[in-house]
């Protein structure tokens, strides 16, 4: 069970790496932006050997706000972040769609993920995404959702990605599944998941409601169905990383940030690895307040 360092925004990439090993995560999922920590191979070696917590998965800067780290060809970005997935021994590369402005990435996109694969140990896993929602200039989430769930969907939206913000739509060998974004494309996570089939080897493990905006939410504090997926991936024996992605951004105080990522990996225990308990003084030392 591994924390993505997104998960503890505003707080940095080393306060993700505390969080882990205080709390009891196997390892975290690497997201690379704009913090110049998460952009060093070496500095992220330091956080690993500091806090004896592994880099299990390496979330690609392909996000809106990332378009210009390491660059700006996605291209090189891509095959950038497996190489550095192999040197922190990680064992995913998370990767989006590419946006439908990235024409020439996206036509090789397909190509380039399965050369990747074939070339190194490292899986690239193509995440689902999501639809830009018309109501998402219509006013309050609580709107948003009621919307979603009149219409049996997002209703009226475009794609920003190409072909589909659905990546069975094009089929990949490897995928990564994010509850929340099932929440706001008004998608069934067990049907994608079936769609997925063999091929899903990393969860982000979230909940939303459906809101227009990407929430992000503790598992069990929305509406998909989390227990259900879980329950579906141990009787099918899944055997790939399950990583935390949760929004901590209102959190008031580190202490209420540390009771949320504690939930979230209570969650994941009690759902997908019932012989394992979280550690009693893992959830204690969340009381006091990491260091920065």
């Amino acid at each position: 069970m591994g924390l993505s360092t997104a998960s503890v925004y505003p707080q940095n990439a080393e306060a993700a790496f505390r969080y882990a090993a205080e709390l009891g995560y196997d390892g975290v999922e690497l997201m690379v932006w704009a913090e110049p920590a998460s952009q060093s191979i070496a500095t992220v070696q330091t956080y690993s050997r500091r806090y004896g917590v592994p880099v299990l998965a390496l979330h690609a800067p392909c996000l809106l706000i990332s378009q210009r780290v390491w660059g700006s060809d996605p291209i090189a970005k891509l095959e950038r972040s497996v190489y550095t997935a192999e040197a922190l021994g990680a064992r995913t590369v998370v990767v989006h769609p590419p946006f439908r402005w990235q024409r020439r990435y996206a036509a090789g996109f397909a190509a380039q993920v399965a050369e990747l694969e074939e070339n190194s140990p490292v899986i690239v896993a193509v995440e689902n995404m999501f639809p830009m929602r018309a109501d998402t200039l219509f006013g309050r989430r609580e709107g948003a959702v009621k919307r979603l769930t009149r219409r049996g969907g997002p209703g009226p939206a475009l794609t920003a990605f190409s072909p589909s913000y659905d990546p069975t739509d094009t089929g990949f060998r490897h995928y990564t599944l994010d509850l929340s974004h099932t929440a706001t494309a008004g998608t069934d996570p067990l049907a994608l998941a079936a769609r997925m089939g063999p091929g899903l080897a990393h969860l982000h493990l979230a909940d939303g409601r459906g809101a227009a905006h990407d929430e992000h939410l503790v598992p069990g504090e929305g509406t998909q169905p989390c227990v259900e997926l879980c329950a579906s991936l141990v009787r099918t024996g899944f055997t790939g990383q399950v990583v935390a992605e949760i929004n901590t951004q209102n959190a008031r105080t580190t202490q209420d940030r540390a009771a949320m990522l504690h939930r979230t990996l209570a969650f994941a225990r009690r759902h997908l690895d019932v012989s394992v308990a979280p550690a009693a003084t893992g959830a204690n030392r969340a009381s006091a307040e990491p260091p920065m």
